[in-house]
């Protein structure tokens, strides 16, 4: 049996996925999202807060990343899609493209959602809706978000961010969540492609604080074993 092949990661990446990859990560709904505040932690340079915005959902990105100008963040965003579709390429039989089609279309995507972002970020609303912070301390009241999203952070980086990081980080996201409000999660899985291993006792801290914990199905089936989302539904009510 050949020793399995896995996608190699130094420190966090930043990546602009698009709406619509969104859409399919957390089975979101824009009709069910119209007026509600949204939150995308560790966002990066994903145009997703930008075309919520143009679907009437009040969304909001937090990166640690908006420190920087526009212009760096444009140029970190297109060396990291090269480096990106190169470690992709020789990987290629590894994914399920069902989604995307192909490589190229997968970079494409990623250049017009990092285009999108810079064009927002850069725009005279943008210091409005994207903030410089980074988990496990968000810069927001208790209690301020309909829905709090983190896509390819939490979980992805196991090795690098231990349990009591990942349980301060989940609860951080709880709290500045309204009560009755959610939080989703995906994927569930490390760059092994294998589900987090702390997460039993991590839904299980979530279940003991009151909190409504769920693996939900998603339908972005690129990644292998990809096809669940985390749903925690904050104890209250909206």
């Amino acid at each position: 049996m050949g020793q399995k092949r896995i996608y190699e990661q130094v420190g966090v990446a930043m990546t602009s996925r698009s709406y619509a990859e969104y859409e399919k990560m957390f089975m979101l709904q824009a009709e069910q999202l119209q007026g509600k505040r949204v939150l995308d932690v560790a966002g990066g340079a994903s145009s997703f807060t930008v075309e919520a915005r143009k679907l009437g959902i009040l969304a909001e990105a937090v990166d640690p990343l908006y420190e920087k100008s526009s212009e760096e963040i444009d140029q970190h965003g297109r060396q990291e899609i090269g480096l990106v579709a190169a470690k992709m390429e020789k990987l290629q039989d590894v994914y399920d493209w069902s989604f995307y089609g192909s490589l190229q279309n997968h970079t494409a995507g990623r250049i017009k959602g990092l285009e999108r972002f810079v064009e927002d970020f850069s725009s005279r609303n943008g210091m409005a809706r994207y903030h410089v912070a980074c988990l496990p301390v968000l810069p927001f009241e208790q209690d301020s978000f309909d829905l709090v999203l983190c896509s390819h952070f939490l979980f992805l980086y196991e090795e690098q961010f231990d349990y009591a990081f990942h349980l301060k980080a989940v609860r951080e996201l709880l709290r500045v969540a309204k009560p009755g409000g959610e939080v989703r999660i995906y994927p569930l899985l490390s760059f092994r492609t294998e589900e987090y291993g702390r997460l039993p006792d991590l839904l299980n801290e979530c279940t003991n604080e009151g909190h409504l914990v769920e693996k939900r199905e998603a339908s972005l089936p690129f990644l292998p074993n990809s096809h669940q989302y985390l749903s925690i539904i904050k104890r209250g009510f909206a």
